[in-house]
């Protein structure tokens, strides 16, 4: 075997392949960017900082990584290209120098009934294929174990053409297959039981307005006629009266067409047609009082046929070694690892090997405690961006960029040490590591600091400073001043006013714990991912009863939603403005009467490209404003309604504080979103275009609405700058103050000091975890050092 001889004929000099080390921006201006020109190094770690809404997310995110995407989709056919997302260049003059590049981002994973861990990282792929390999008895192919494929049998004629001229030939047919969905839950491990009192009133008739549900009214075509006219029901006889076939058709009737005043309509039973109205939503996308409606009329409860494991009988039926699919799906990841490693079947050697890696990199990134039939809704902001990272730990890619957003939220100190091993890695085999982030412990691991700022909204967009980590430091910019804050441990805490007992929690991971929580002062929930914090807080206090729970959930919204109609401010400036004019309120909507009829109110008019992207051009009529031009004719306090949506919410707060507009109920809204820190925010300013941390304030200042005395807060510093904390600290004092009491599950260490009182889970994730490890002052946690969580506290406040 000859080895062929390499020989350098090219001068020593650097190759012209090596001198494109830079990725080059040159005049972006997406969002709040006010024409950014910036050179940032391949094959390093690159962090950006800055308080939040000061254009991180724009730079990195809308306009590298969205650039590098739609440049790598420019390559596939036109074909191809009309069944993927449409992606418009971004606001920039120039972009040199880009990688692929793969987005690793806090988006929530899909809230489907249907989605898993497993499902979500092709875990479950692989064990379906082993236990279709393995299991015994043999029921079938991967899909006789998958809760996603029912089983099917079919039998019947079909007609075959053959031999030309017209020839046909009928030939009967069986089909089957068989799947692992279990018939009575469909594969969601819960089944909903309706209650009727909360759909209408058995006591009255349907003419009486028997219904209760929301937006079904007496003379509403399309709901309560269609049933009133359908002729199956007595109109005019109360419900309670009906005899079995007439209660039958209202409830159960399979969809039938039926005339109402000429006009047909499909009849369907009162059942059915409430759950494809409400129930086959995301809870998370519906009104507030439709979801209110839903949690009243609808109770879940584990399917008792398949005990929540979604797969049928034969599926559960099928063992390797006594382990059933479901039992290996249910398994803590780190066991199930332990369990795959133990298998030894050359047959299935290299499916075991993949299987394996896939599964110790869950352990790896810290999320063996996670099991894979967890639903993938479930999961925080944090868990989900980890779980994508999954399928690239182990990848053989180099020189691609990875872009993450902020990957060390939902991590407790003592975790973002393995996550920075994570990113260093990823950098160290040759790729370009971009990270949106606002924790030291990660910004001090980075070749090079990228600044933006000095304010949000318009008054960030710029960068302020790019350099070093020593650099930053030395800096006077609202990170580098901040950079080494540490927030000092209270001299006195607040003596608490009541207990909150809870006794024998069992949800999850906890393990029968008995806790009394204090009311009426700040209580900190903490330890690291996965101990049972969420168990505990939520699982134990349930909202409602005077608990307001403010969860790290996604808000919703269009571009149509904005922060003015989010928190319902709108609605009480619509009436001002309807009274002061003596008109309608609904003129004073763009979603309504008071539309631009050019561009149905968007504001701007959007042309279809088929598989090009979108072009959006101001709307010429409105010029962008959303509003028929009737409508801006009319005032309050000198300003239309399309000025005052301009606002920012601290001009507004003056603006409808005092004088000809004054506005009690909407001066109360901006009162709180100056307090949560959003008073640069523009009332409509698109929701899409508010950054994380945005979204979590604007959602706790519409919940500080709420009447209640115990206020629940889920990571309130997520996507929050050092600055923002120290706002945020200054907040959680005055509701305390006011009276309330404020519970906290929280990671950040100047949280942990300024508390009143910390419960600390652990001592490790999953079942390692759940118990309580320490409760008491945060002075009294220093001073044991008794926990992870005590010596990184006691580390951090330098003691």
């Amino acid at each position: 075997m000859s080895m062929a001889t390499r020989t350098d004929t090219q001068s020593p000099g650097q190759h012209v392949a090596d001198s494109h080390d830079l990725i080059r921006v040159h005049g972006a201006r997406v969002n709040n960017l006010k024409d950014v020109s910036i050179e940032l190094p391949k094959r390093r770690l690159t962090v950006f900082t800055g308080v939040s809404g000061s254009g991180k997310s724009s730079l990195v995110f809308n306009t590298i990584a969205a650039e590098s995407q739609r440049l790598i989709n420019e390559t596939y056919s036109a074909f191809v290209q009309g069944f993927m997302p449409t992606l418009a260049r971004p606001e920039v003059d120039v972009l040199e120098g880009l990688t692929t590049a793969i987005i690793i981002d806090q988006q929530r994973m899909g809230a489907d009934v249907r989605s898993t861990v497993g499902t979500a990282t092709d875990a479950n792929a692989m064990l379906r294929i082993l236990f279709s390999r393995l299991g015994r008895p043999h029921i079938g192919s991967p899909n006789a174990f998958s809760f996603n494929v029912p089983s099917v049998r079919a039998s019947g004629a079909i007609t075959v053409e053959r031999g030309g001229a017209g020839k046909t030939k009928t030939v009967k047919k069986t089909f089957t297959r068989t799947g692992g969905m279990c018939p009575h839950c469909e594969g969601r491990g819960m089944v909903s039981d309706i209650d009727l009192t909360q759909l209408y009133d058995d006591s009255k008739s349907l003419a009486e307005g028997a219904f209760t549900i929301p937006g079904w009214k007496s003379d509403s075509f399309w709901t309560v006629r269609v049933y009133a006219e359908s002729g199956f029901v007595d109109p005019n006889k109360p419900i309670s009266k009906y005899t079995k076939k007439e209660l039958q058709d209202f409830l159960y009737k399979e969809p039938v067409k039926v005339k109402v005043d000429g006009v047909n309509l499909t009849y369907e039973g009162l059942i059915p047609k409430v759950q494809k109205s409400f129930l086959s939503k995301d809870p998370d996308a519906l009104q507030p009082h439709i979801r209110a409606f839903v949690d009243r009329a609808v109770t879940f409860t584990t399917c008792p046929e398949c005990g929540g494991t979604r797969l049928s009988e034969a599926a559960r039926s099928s063992r390797i070694g006594g382990i059933n699919i479901a039992d290996a799906c249910a398994m803590q990841i780190s066991d199930l690892a332990e369990w795959v490693g133990g298998l030894d079947e050359p047959s299935v050697a290299p499916l075991l090997a993949t299987l394996r890696q896939t599964l110790d990199s869950f352990v790896e990134i810290g999320l063996g405690y996670l099991s894979l039939d967890r639903p993938s809704g479930t999961l925080s902001g944090g868990e989900a961006q980890r779980v994508k990272m999954i399928r690239h730990l182990g990848s053989s890619l180099t020189d691609t960029t990875y872009v993450f957003d902020e990957p060390t939220a939902g991590l407790h100190p003592h975790d973002i040490q393995r996550m920075n091993d994570l990113l260093l890695r990823l950098r160290d085999k040759g790729n370009t590591v971009l990270v949106v982030e606002h924790k030291p412990e990660t910004i001090v691991i980075a070749d090079h600091v990228v600044d933006l700022g000095p304010g949000a909204g318009t008054a960030g967009g710029t960068v302020c400073f790019e350099g070093t980590v020593e650099g930053l430091r030395a800096s006077g910019t609202i990170t580098g001043r901040h950079f080494d804050d540490r927030a000092a441990l209270k001299e006195k805490v607040r003596t608490p006013t009541g207990t909150l007992e809870i006794r024998g929690a069992t949800a999850n991971n906890l393990r029968d714990v008995d806790v009394d929580v204090p009311l009426g002062v700040l209580v900190v929930v903490t330890g690291v991912a996965g101990s049972g914090k969420s168990s505990l807080v939520h699982g134990s206090i349930p909202a409602g009863q005077g608990v307001v729970s403010v969860d790290q959930g996604a808000i919703r919204g269009s571009r149509r939603s904005n922060p003015a109609t989010y928190t319902g401010l709108l609605d009480p400036i619509r009436k001002a403005f309807a009274k002061a004019n003596n008109v309608k309120p609904a003129l004073f909507s763009a979603n309504s009467e008071g539309a631009c009829p050019n561009c149905n109110g968007a504001g701007v008019i959007y042309t279809d490209l088929a598989m090009m992207a979108g072009v959006p051009t101001t709307c010429e009529e409105c010029d962008g404003k959303r509003f028929h031009s009737s409508v801006l004719e009319y005032h309050l306090g000198g300003r239309d309604i399309s000025e005052v949506l301009a606002m920012s919410v601290s001009e507004a707060e003056e603006f409808f504080g005092a004088g000809e507009a004054r506005i009690p109920a909407a001066h109360a809204i901006l009162d709180r979103l100056t307090d949560v820190g959003l008073g640069y925010l523009s009332l409509g300013q698109p929701l899409t275009t508010l950054s994380g941390g945005e979204r979590q304030r604007l959602k706790l200042a519409t919940h500080m609405a709420e009447k209640g005395g115990v206020y629940v807060l889920d990571e309130p510093t997520t996507g929050l700058h050092l600055a923002d904390v120290e706002h945020l600290l200054g907040l959680l004092d005055r509701l305390v103050d006011s009276g309330k009491s404020v519970i906290v599950i929280e990671h950040h260490q100047a949280v942990m000091a300024h508390a009143d009182w910390i419960i600390d889970l652990g001592p490790g994730a999953g079942h390692d975890g759940g118990r309580i490890v320490f409760e008491g002052t945060p002075a009294d946690l220093v001073a044991a050092r008794s926990t992870l969580t005590g010596e990184y506290l006691a580390a951090y406040v330098g003691t």
